[in-house]
């Protein structure tokens, strides 16, 4: 590389930490007004908890990203009795007709009705589900 090459180039390199932290300032910008998290319980039946566990692991997270379903986090509790039959988790939506339309879509999808049967043929895995939409408050940390 000659003397120009590298003088020419100077300019750039020192604009690309910049770029970086844009990028990720971007990335990591707040939701929209409309933005909604769904907190999800799961109920498994009896025994079923490992089954569930793996099915999102293997595939409904996958399928959810595919509906524009975004994950946020997913949990199990710690302490009897819910540690034993308990899924919890938070998908993020553009807004309140978007999620209807996104499990409108992931229910209909033909990869998520042939994975649920599936996993269902020794009895269902999940016997409730508790589902509410939330908002972000003024003061509160932004996820992503």
């Amino acid at each position: 590389m000659n003397r120009r090459t590298v003088l020419t180039a100077l300019p750039l390199a020192a604009l690309l930490p910049e770029a970086l932290v844009n990028a990720a300032s971007a990335a990591a910008a707040p939701a929209s007004s409309t933005t909604v998290y769904e907190l999800r319980i799961y109920h498994a039946a009896d025994g079923k908890l490992d089954a569930l566990l793996a099915r999102f692991r293997d595939h409904t997270i996958k399928i959810f990203a595919k509906h524009h379903m975004r994950s946020v986090a997913y949990w199990t509790p710690t302490d009897d009795p819910a540690k034993s039959n308990t899924l919890i988790y938070i998908l993020e939506h553009p807004s309140r007709e978007a999620a209807t339309a996104n499990w409108k879509s992931f229910e209909d999808d033909e990869e998520w009705k042939s994975v649920k049967a599936k996993s269902e043929e020794n009895g269902k895995l999940v016997d409730k589900v508790d589902s509410t939409y939330m908002k972000l408050t003024d003061f509160s940390p932004h996820i992503r």
